[in-house]
């Protein structure tokens, strides 16, 4: 077999990282990190550390840096394609996983890598045409996942029997499959969906995303662009929101990638985290209809008052950990001002960044009144012909596959241990309050 050059880096860097943590624990593994409050124990462990996550951390201040970088700093150092200024989203994985950033060459083996790797097995298409074709997107998304699991190469080698410090390596090769395949899985879905199963073959000579780009049916230049820039901004947002989280936590009862990774999207798929995106433009539909098209500012202020009176949110805004606008937003925001200024919708989202957080700010009661990523998304996509915002969220599935399947393979090779935090009842909860009372 030919060498794998980025497997041999990736055990390069992970395999003393492992050694090194072991005597860091010894040495440091009695010592307190912080108090947590009961509030935090009702209100989703929000903010409390409990979990280690090498590829990227969440700043409330400062927003999402990957490996110490910012996105600013990424769109301008990434390797990009020929022609292009966004960068290739093969060139933030590998950032991820090695921890340095890539090389154009780095780039062009992940690429290749992913193009050797991305058939799809034929009763996985087989399993999709079976579902009504009104199921939703994100259904068919994980269940496409599902089916691949038969695929796994760690699940093979763990019934055979394998030391757990090699744990890791069939992982990396399940995790490079699953990521090669995801772009033709999801253009299966959308053209099987939306576009009457006329199905477009890959172009193998494409990079990542714009062979998806490609395969959903969208073949120009600027929609390729932006799917290497919206690939590469929703890749990770460190451990602990809903996706990467369930993705390591059922990943910590060895279970393989695709089990792992499918739990992640179920997460994905809810409301409050990756649908949101559909929201969004579903809400700013709403509001044109309300308006009789695009709003004037008194039109639009007196609409989002009218939402918080009837004890709506207005979708895109806000963050549970975020304190400022979301460096994606910003991304994407460059991006329309750059290819798509006169469009009506972006016109939109441009007036809600205006008119939005001073009435959030003036209800005294939110903590984040600034746009986050999804608050964007759709608009950009709309203006390119992608009207199926039910699919949107599948695009973000596609892209977070890169953040939390390199922090899955992190966890192999670190020998993360099973995940089984403590729980108590509100009876024990209530003792223990008047007992520190009396104290």
């Amino acid at each position: 077999m030919k060498a794998d050059k980025l497997k041999e880096k990736f055990a390069a860097v992970a395999l003393p990282l492992a050694a090194d943590q072991k005597e860091f624990l010894k040495e440091h593994g009695n010592m307190m990190i912080a108090q947590y409050t009961i509030e935090q124990v009702y209100h989703g462990m929000k903010g409390m550390i409990g979990m280690v996550t090498e590829t990227s951390k969440l700043d409330p201040d400062e927003g999402i840096r990957f490996r110490g970088y910012s996105i600013p700093e990424l769109r301008e150092k990434l390797p990009k394609a020929p022609g292009d200024n966004e960068p290739l989203p093969e060139g933030i994985f590998y950032l991820m996983l090695i921890g340095e950033l890539p090389t154009y060459d780095d780039v062009v083996m992940v690429s290749t890598a992913w193009a050797r790797r991305s058939n799809v097995p034929k009763h996985v298409f087989d399993m999709l045409d079976a579902l009504p074709k009104n199921t939703h997107p994100m259904t068919q998304f994980s269940a496409a996942v599902m089916a691949l699991q038969t695929e796994s190469v760690f699940a093979a080698a763990y019934r055979k029997g394998i030391n757990k410090k090699d744990y890791w390596d069939p992982m990396y090769e399940d995790i490079m499959n699953l990521i090669a395949r995801l772009p033709r899985v999801a253009a299966y879905i959308y053209r099987r969906t939306y576009k009457n199963s006329e199905h477009i073959e890959p172009d193998p000579k494409l990079d990542w995303a714009a062979n998806f780009a490609h395969m959903l049916g969208f073949d120009k230049d600027d929609f390729k662009r932006l799917m290497r820039l919206y690939l590469t901004i929703h890749a990770d947002h460190e451990g602990g929101n809903v996706s990467a989280h369930t993705t390591h936590l059922v990943g910590s009862a060895l279970s393989d990638a695709y089990l792992s990774f499918s739990a992640g999207m179920n997460g994905l798929a809810g409301p409050l985290h990756g649908l949101a995106n559909q929201e969004v433009i579903r809400w700013i539909f709403e509001l044109k209809e309300a308006c009789g098209g695009v709003p004037t500012k008194e039109q639009l202020t007196n609409y989002i008052l009218k939402t918080l009176k009837e004890g709506k949110v207005v979708p895109g805004y806000g963050h549970a950990v975020l304190r400022k606008t979301d460096p994606r937003f910003i991304a994407q925001q460059e991006f329309a001002k750059k290819y798509m200024p006169d469009d009506e919708n972006v016109k939109i989202v441009s007036m809600l960044y205006e008119v939005v957080p001073p009435i959030l700010e003036s209800t005294g009661k939110i903590k984040n009144p600034w746009p986050n990523v999804d608050a964007h998304s759709g608009s950009l996509l709309i203006h390119y012909g992608m009207t199926e915002y039910d699919f949107y969220t599948v695009l973000f599935g596609v892209s977070r596959s890169l953040g939390v399947l390199s922090s899955l393979l992190w966890d192999r090779a670190l020998g993360v241990p099973l995940e089984r935090p403590g729980s108590v009842t509100s009876e024990w909860m209530k003792g223990f309050t008047m007992k520190k009372a009396m104290a």
